[in-house]
């Protein structure tokens, strides 16, 4: 939970604060004004420009949050006569002047001669915005490695071709969250870029399990010692891998696929499926030290590795329909946080920033202040200022622009 105590009167900015300080937001103001200045020595003056100051700075995230609430999706139409349009917010600052900001918008303005990783424009904020959710959460025990889901439009999602959906996926490059499977809160963001045609590249990792074992112990670099039980999807469970992170004391628990999984080592009897027909619930287990190899049947095979339970452990799974279905412990625990971050994404994958800017950084940036608020709710909720005004997650979104505008209203909107 929170590692401190919020008062009561605590407001939606206080608790986005918590991550994106306004020392954060002065530096981006820096950056800015340098980048205008820089821009503008190089292509011609710009009459209109006027130095941004924290006060736009603010207003301009505010901008852009809105449209995490209202999801439209373009942030200009907040300035059209159209439906998206909202008078409100719209008075606080001129469209001329908003993209104006947003075309000089930096958090470095200069590239330093030693810069050689792709991500040097926003890597002091992801390394400030770590900080800020190490200092503020402590995980429970119990975690998950996964990519979330971002920039998914449920109505896009349902109503679009498989063609458009491969199209609109072809981001350059993937982001993996070691995320608290009690309460949802994103402890590390990772991101790997897609770039470069060497053995490092994404291109060239897509499909094999050396991407993978990376994200995964990037993810894991701030968890050794604290007996953490990590799940994992079939892309992440390897033998290699779980071996060596129990060496940290960091214990696994991962679903297992013959097609995605790397499965070296792990005995060939137990990955094919046996000929005679099994009934559901029915199990077979091997062992390797501390590490069981789990094939459980409930109308098809699944395999698990884990070292975290024990195999002889019992649990069950509960079906609407069938009721319950007999299994090992490690089953019943790997479904029971890979539902809960099923209903994280349900609620919270709709509040991400709708800007689709072209640039990488700009991408990275509005994916992250996004599940900086997610956080930021998250803890709200935990917090007794939550028993006194009961906001919801499009309400808290709400007031924080609110709050970033300047405007004093501080009623929730329902």
């Amino acid at each position: 939970g929170p590692t401190r105590k919020m008062p009561l009167t605590a407001s939606a900015m206080d608790f986005f604060q918590l991550f994106v300080p306004d020392n954060v937001l002065k530096n981006m103001v820096v950056q800015t004004n340098m980048y205008a200045k820089k821009y503008q020595e190089r292509f011609g003056s710009d009459d209109a420009w006027i130095d941004v100051t924290l006060t736009e700075m603010k207003a301009f995230l505010g901008y852009m949050i809105s449209t995490s609430i209202h999801h439209c999706e373009s942030v200009l139409s907040i300035w059209s006569s159209g439906f998206y349009s909202n008078k409100s917010i719209a008075l606080i600052m001129t469209q001329t002047r908003f993209e104006k900001i947003l075309k000089y918008f930096h958090i470095v303005a200069f590239r330093s001669s030693q810069t050689t990783h792709g991500l040097y424009k926003i890597q002091p904020f992801l390394d400030s915005l770590q900080s800020g959710f190490d200092s503020a959460f402590r995980p429970s025990q119990a975690q998950v490695l996964h990519e979330p889901l971002i920039d998914e439009d449920p109505v896009f999602i349902a109503t679009c071709t498989e063609r458009e959906l491969r199209k609109r996926k072809k981001r350059k490059f993937s982001l993996w969250v070691r995320q608290c499977s009690s309460t949802g809160f994103i402890c590390q963001i990772y991101v790997h870029l897609k770039e470069g045609s060497g053995a490092d590249g994404l291109d060239a990792l897509m499909n094999k399990p050396q991407l993978h074992s990376m994200v995964a112990k990037n993810l894991c670099q701030n968890a050794s010692g604290k007996n953490y039980i990590i799940f994992t999807g079939p892309s992440i469970t390897s033998l290699n891998l779980f071996e060596e992170f129990e060496k940290q004391e960091i214990y696994c628990c991962g679903l297992l696929s013959t097609r995605k999984s790397d499965c070296t080592g792990l005995p060939p009897s137990m990955l094919n499926n046996p000929e005679t027909p099994q009934s559901r619930g029915q199990y077979r287990i091997r062992m390797k030290g501390n590490m069981s190899l789990i094939c459980w049947y409930n109308k098809g095979h699944f395999r698990f590795l884990t070292n975290a339970y024990s195999p002889v452990q019992q649990g069950v799974i509960i079906k609407r329909k069938s009721g319950e279905i007999p299994c090992p412990l490690a089953v019943e625990a790997f479904a029971a946080h890979l539902s809960y971050i099923c209903k994280y994404d349900d609620k919270y994958s709709k509040y991400f920033i709708s800007h689709k800017p072209n640039k990488t950084w700009q991408q990275v940036f509005w994916f992250a202040i996004s599940i900086a608020i997610n956080n930021a709710y998250i803890l709200y909720k935990m917090s007794e200022a939550y028993h006194v005004t009961r906001y919801s997650r499009a309400q808290f979104g709400e007031r924080l622009v609110k709050e970033l505008l300047g405007l004093d209203d501080t009623s929730p909107s329902h």
